[in-house]
């Protein structure tokens, strides 16, 4: 039995409503709730939470998928506040331990001190920027991708708490050429690349 954590990071705001993510994290639940081999929790933040809460769905899970829209080149501050309150309520209480150096020789080994070995996340990140925007010579992000640039930091933060990634997916120009069946069905075949049979049982007709 497989066990997913999905957090849907989707905030209304300004202009955004959050729908679009809304809108991701049902595709991504609908897809694992195929198989009867996997159990999914969602947290929409939202809809409130409680810290000690949600350290207990990252301690549980073995798979989390963090779906975020992008606000002026980082998350939303609502996401940004979740995780420091949870990541620090995991303090020894199953996200990490400490930083992991020790103080008889405090230049080595930062960033090691994480008790999420062994589990996985998955980060997708919805962009008004189009994809040429990180690609093309003498755009706007000087050809450095997403989880190079822009989110280096996010991935370190799950490699402190121990946790390995699977490849990000990135929706990207979703407010100006926004196809939504379009942008489900390459995200779709996207699960089916990531998780293999091992991990979901696909029932169809």
């Amino acid at each position: 039995m497989k066990k997913i954590f999905i957090i849907n990071a989707g905030q209304s705001f300004a202009t955004s409503g959050g729908l679009f993510n809304n809108t991701i994290t049902e595709t991504t639940r609908q897809f694992f709730n195929q198989s009867e081999d996997i159990i999914v929790q969602t947290t929409t933040m939202e809809n409130g939470y409680t810290a000690e809460e949600e350290v207990n769905k990252f301690v549980w899970a073995d798979v989390i998928i963090y779906h975020t829209p992008v606000w002026w080149f980082q998350v939303p501050f609502n996401f940004k506040k979740y995780i420091d309150e949870v990541f620090t309520a995991g303090g020894n209480k199953g996200i990490f331990r400490n930083d992991g150096r020790s103080s008889s020789n405090p230049d080595i080994n930062y960033g090691t001190g994480g008790m999420l070995q062994g589990k996985k996340y998955m980060l997708t990140t919805t962009w008004n920027a189009p994809a040429t925007a990180f690609t093309l010579p003498g755009e706007f992000f000087d050809q450095k991708s997403v989880d190079e640039g822009s989110f280096f930091g996010f991935h370190r933060m799950n490699a402190f708490t121990g946790m390995t990634p699977l490849k990000s997916y990135h929706f990207y120009d979703v407010i100006k050429n926004a196809n939504i069946e379009e942008h489900m069905k390459a995200y779709s075949q996207h699960l089916e690349e990531i998780f293999s049979d091992s991990l979901i049982t696909e029932t169809k007709n």
